[in-house]
């Protein structure tokens, strides 16, 4: 059948595993792991914002959240280091090397170095460049067919992040599942419009409609390459444009080779 790849995969009846065909991209994954092991930490060797106590007190909390214990109370006069953010509360080291989370209306009552108030931004470039956690939908069309995603993002530092990715191929004689898990590299993390890498794995469900004869659901093994950009946009949001280029690992002669071209919007936080 002369149709689309993933079409292609929809009609064929058996398959077997080549495990010769995965190893060089098992070669590639590995150095572009060791790679970026070098990428600076995040935040490097910055100082930590610091900021004193105003009020009374602030209470500090064993986790992100008022359901969690309050372990220590800082008093007026004494300092706290920023470590980060995580939405509306902010984990802070204490003069005495504690770190608890204290919450946002508390950290608006501390002064900085020169006496002034502390004021602080939901979602600005600062935060884009350095956010952990990263959620997104996107669509596009993979060879004619159309897809939609969802992934998630856990950012080492400011350039390496990992990501984890499900996909729906809507195709002509098929539909098609995609699993995938992969690393991203951000060469310029600070410019508002910055260009990454990807390189990861994963698995294909395909799944033949009715009006195939003798079809069968299958399962592959997937490897991809990718770039693209993202853009800030406002607050905490920002606009992702990809391209991957896709190899299912099959039995036969030749492994289906796929595009893949998605657009779409995250939360980072």
């Amino acid at each position: 059948m002369a149709g689309r790849p993933f079409d292609r995969l929809a009609s064929s009846v058996t398959f077997a595993r080549n495990p010769r065909s995965k190893a060089p991209f098992s070669l590639a994954l590995a150095a572009l792991l060791i790679a970026l092991s070098f990428s600076p930490a995040h935040a490097g060797n910055k100082p930590l914002p610091r900021v004193s106590i105003a009020d009374p007190f602030i209470e500090l909390h064993t986790g992100p959240g008022r359901g969690y214990p309050i372990f220590h109370v800082a008093e007026r006069g004494s300092s706290i280091e920023i470590v980060l953010r995580r939405t509306d509360w902010f984990k802070v080291r204490t003069e005495d090397r504690r770190e608890g989370w204290v919450h946002r209306s508390q950290m608006l009552a501390t002064l900085q170095p020169d006496g002034e108030r502390t004021a602080f931004r939901d979602g600005t470039r600062a935060e884009f460049t350095e956010h952990r956690w990263e959620m997104g939908v996107m669509a596009g069309d993979v060879d004619g067919a159309r897809i939609i995603s969802t992934y998630g993002a856990f950012s080492f530092n400011e350039n390496l992040s990992a990501e984890l990715t499900t996909s729906h191929i809507l195709g002509r004689f098929s539909s098609s599942y995609l699993l995938t898990a992969g690393l991203t590299h951000t060469f310029v993390p600070e410019w508002r419009i910055s260009p990454f890498f990807t390189l990861g794995t994963g698995l294909v469900r395909v799944e033949p409609k009715a009006t195939l004869v003798q079809a069968q659901d299958r399962t592959d093994q997937l490897g991809f390459v990718g770039a693209g950009l993202r853009a800030y946009l406002t607050r905490r949001f920002m606009f992702r444009l990809e391209y991957k280029s896709n190899v299912i690992f099959t039995s036969r002669d030749d492994n289906e080779e796929i595009d893949q071209w998605q657009g779409g919007f995250a939360f980072f936080f």
